[in-house]
């Protein structure tokens, strides 16, 4: 039994990068699509969509990697607040993930955004995850 979707989500995304699938199909949910949402935003993923199929929805996420090197754009995915420990943080003390060359996304009450915007809205929330 899965009890932390966010955790599994993220683990699928680092197991497909891990072994260069082109595409990841997850169970969706509203917070999974949103935070899919940011990462094509930021770039760290090529496209997605959401197909209705029964008895549930997925995300369908096309991975990105260098043409060159074919090193994943995504390197590491870091869960940082979980079931068992809530990391919640003011705009004061919004996280900088590798001195600003990663991302962190949060949960805020004006949705789930990226630590760059939410410094620009001035607000805080619940530090999801880490992206770099």
């Amino acid at each position: 039994m899965i009890t932390d979707p966010i955790g599994d989500y993220l683990t699928r995304i680092r197991n497909a990068a891990g072994a260069r699938h082109q595409v990841v199909e997850i169970p969706s949910s509203r917070l999974k699509e949103e935070i899919t949402r940011v990462l094509h935003e930021k770039g760290y993923i090529k496209s997605y969509k959401v197909v209705d199929e029964k008895p549930q929805k997925k995300i369908k996420i096309a991975l990105k990697y260098n043409p060159q090197t074919k090193a994943p754009a995504i390197i590491s995915l870091e869960r940082i607040s979980r079931p068992g420990l809530r990391r919640y943080v003011n705009h004061s003390r919004l996280p900088k993930v590798l001195d600003g060359l990663g991302i962190a996304i949060l949960s805020t009450s004006k949705g789930v955004i990226s630590d760059k915007e939410a410094r620009l809205m001035n607000v805080g929330g619940e530090v999801l995850c880490y992206v770099y």
